[in-house]
């Protein structure tokens, strides 16, 4: 990993960041980062950088509180009718502002067959589950043999009507998406496929053929992006990909406001810019096109619209603000 970002850094710094977090660039990844340019965007997300170094008192290691709603290993039940699985907690990239960067990468384990059984068997024996979201690490690192094996295991719940992947890899590994694989999806259930994409300079040739083959083979496409400091803080950058992505027939479904994982302080930005940015966007991008603006809260309580509030309720009725800002009254009777 040659890049003019990680030479100019203190490498004595730069060396404990990688001690502490996995560190993984594709060639893929690295073919989209312009060299010359040292505030590329793509390269912000995946070269490590000494700003890692710094944490903050509401950071922690569990940000989303994965941990408080595991009944079993693998299992996050959050919601009444859908659970996490995670089979694998390996990737092949790590994102630098990941919410479990403490959680993955080269060493951590996969869940063992026996762990795996115990998952599905929770799944099976809890009839109020009605989708699998199926994440990590990224489930599409483990082999087209392996994905089969799962699926079939899901195909035979029959409370579970729907199976959601949540991956990385079309975006930053799209050679692994193979014929193979996706026919490894194939289900009488519905199967959605959602990838993880920030910047409309990430999507390439090869990641446009990699969702072309889910495309065609009757699998839906969504997208989640991070909203992040220097990578998609502007208006015009967000509505960028958002169109970019809406034309590739793949959905916006979250943008997500970043979580408070250790050390990715230099990412965020404040919930009120979060809000202005997305309110920018209402009037100069189709409905189609408009992802929803959620904030996780901390401490394992579940995701939240975090976009501005457009309707406020007053004694005579209601405020309601227009996209450009402009102010209304407006009543029921």
């Amino acid at each position: 990993m040659h890049s003019k970002k990680l030479k100019e850094q203190p490498q004595d710094a730069l060396t404990e960041v990688m001690a502490r977090y996995a560190v993984a660039v594709t060639d893929e990844v690295m073919e989209t980062i312009n060299p010359g340019d040292p505030n590329d965007p793509v390269a912000r997300q995946y070269l490590p950088s000494v700003e890692e170094l710094n944490t903050t008192p509401q950071e922690t290691a569990d940000p989303i509180g994965d941990e408080v709603h595991a009944p079993v290993k693998g299992i996050v039940h959050r919601y009444p009718d859908r659970v996490l699985l995670k089979p694998v907690h390996v990737c092949s990239v790590y994102c630098r502002f990941c919410f479990r960067r403490e959680k993955v990468g080269p060493g951590s384990e996969a869940l063992s067959p026996t762990e795996l059984e115990a998952a599905l068997g929770y799944i099976r024996a809890t009839p109020k589950i009605w989708e699998v979201i199926v994440t990590g690490g990224d489930p599409f690192v483990l082999s087209p043999r392996r994905l089969l094996m799962l699926m079939q295991e899901l195909n035979k719940i029959e409370h579970v009507k729907v199976i959601r992947f949540h991956t990385r890899v079309p975006v930053a590994d799209p050679l692994r998406v193979t014929q193979e694989l996706v026919e490894a999806l194939a289900s009488e259930k519905a199967v959605y496929v959602v990838l993880h994409c920030n910047h409309a300079n990430e999507l390439t040739d090869k990641v446009r053929a990699a969702a072309q083959l889910f495309l065609q083979s009757g699998i839906p496409l969504l997208s989640q992006s991070t909203l992040l400091r220097g990578v998609n803080d502007k208006a015009e950058t967000l509505e960028e990909l958002f169109r970019a992505l809406t034309a590739l027939r793949i959905k916006p479904y979250y943008l997500h406001h970043p979580d408070l994982a250790p050390g990715t302080s230099h990412f965020r930005l404040p919930l009120a810019e979060g809000q202005k940015l997305t309110a920018a966007l209402h009037g100069r991008l189709s409905g189609i096109a408009q992802p929803h603006y959620v904030l996780d809260i901390p401490g394992g309580f579940g995701k939240i619209p975090a976009g501005s509030t457009w309707i406020e309720e007053n004694d005579d009725g209601y405020t309601v603000t227009d996209y450009q800002g402009g102010k209304h009254t407006y009543r029921d009777e």
